[in-house]
């Protein structure tokens, strides 16, 4: 770094302003200072999580230019991009794993800006800021995950390694409807889809949109219980405690949408998303009652649905997941950065990464073949 830029840690994103983060930022929900806040307050993160807030701002001539959600690590859960191989391997060749530093959004497999900057000369900066901090600290390693594809070039150029793997994501091409949108598929595709539907709906109840002030705490109570059910199932613990959802009402209201099926004036089922300028993330589902194909109408169809309504440029519907595939949500590449100041361990992530990459794209290729949308619908 030369010397007109100076770098600051934080123990907390309370202690940057609040505007001064966000103009940064993308308007991406999931590293805008609310809702970093919001984890860290509700003590999502923080002590004894694993997850310790350690966010990074970048100064040039005295104005902050760049910053980094960044965290030390006492483990690899709640990351969606995968290193456990990685710590048994370091751990066994008599290294020590933890702590790590992650550049992330605690949680959420959803691609967005990480290197918060205004110009690509302070992305850069900060990621040779990042590779400095992981010697200082002694951590072992430091990863950015689900950056954008620019950030990917911007990190390997200042020395990351670069990771792919991938997500399904349903991509808006204009269409003026869901209808519009069957109109893409195969036939039989677009039958199974509108039956998918249908039954789904016949539930015995009603699906409702909620946002903003129309999202009241009752609402709440009932998806702390979906999302304790699915937390429960999926990985024995839920990460976030029900004060994050209360803070999440309080201060992004208006960047979430519940949507919540009610029998006999009931809740039965919610799919919790959160809003991009660009595009609607599916982050939580849960239900007390079990009905055939909901859990796709709320979480997929509905989002879809959704985008359309608001001209969005995409879905992202969280991780893995290759029942989406059938309901035209398509593969894409997801964009991961690494480092570590060990250079054998460098270079054997390096030829890991390299096979793992030609892998990727080769599967990614073959995925898309897969997907229901009629021969040319894509190009025209």
């Amino acid at each position: 770094m030369n010397d007109t830029l100076s770098l600051t840690t934080h123990a907390s994103v309370a202690e940057i302003d609040p505007q001064t983060w966000d103009d940064l930022g993308d308007g991406n929900p999931f590293t805008t200072h609310r809702f970093l806040l919001a984890l860290e307050q509700s003590r999502s993160v923080g002590t004894g999580t694993g997850w310790q807030s350690l966010h990074v701002t970048l100064e040039r001539d005295g104005q902050v230019v760049g910053a980094l959600p960044l965290y030390a690590k006492a483990h690899s859960q709640g990351e969606y991009i995968f290193d456990h191989a990685w710590a048994q391997a370091y751990t066994r060749a008599g290294g020590r794993y933890y702590p790590k530093l992650q550049c992330a959004a605690p949680f959420t497999p959803a691609t967005g800006r990480r290197l918060l900057a205004r110009d690509a000369g302070a992305q850069a900066a900060l990621a040779q800021a990042l590779m400095q901090l992981t010697e200082r600290v002694g951590a072992s390693s430091a990863h950015i995950t689900f950056c954008t594809e620019n950030e990917a070039a911007i990190g390997t150029a200042a020395g990351f390694l670069p990771r792919v793997t991938q997500q399904y994501h349903w991509l808006n091409r204009g269409y003026g409807s869901f209808e519009d949108f069957l109109g893409a598929l195969s036939s039989r595709k677009r039958k199974d889809l509108r039956k998918e539907r249908a039954r789904a709906q016949d539930f015995g109840g009603t699906i409702r949109h909620l946002r903003g002030d129309d999202l009241k705490p009752h609402h709440w109570d009932a998806f702390w219980t979906f999302y304790q059910d699915t937390g429960s199932r999926k990985w024995g613990q839920p990460y976030l405690t029900r004060a994050f959802f209360d803070h999440v009402h309080q201060t992004m209201r208006e960047d979430v949408l519940l949507v919540l099926a009610e029998r006999d004036g009931r809740p039965i089922a919610g799919a919790l998303n959160f809003l991009g300028l660009d595009a609607i993330y599916g982050r939580y589902w849960g239900c007390t009652e079990d009905h055939p194909f909901l859990h796709f109408e709320l979480c997929y169809h509905q989002a879809i649905d959704h985008a359309i309504a608001h001209g969005l440029a995409r879905v992202e519907a969280g991780a893995q997941g290759d029942h989406k595939l059938a309901r035209g949500y398509e593969p894409v590449p997801i964009h991961s950065l690494h480092w570590t100041p060990d250079p054998g361990f460098l270079r054997a992530l390096d030829a890991y990464l390299l096979q793992e990459r030609e892998a990727m794209g080769a599967e990614i290729e073959a995925l898309a073949e897969f997907t229901p949308f009629r021969r040319g619908a894509l190009q025209e």
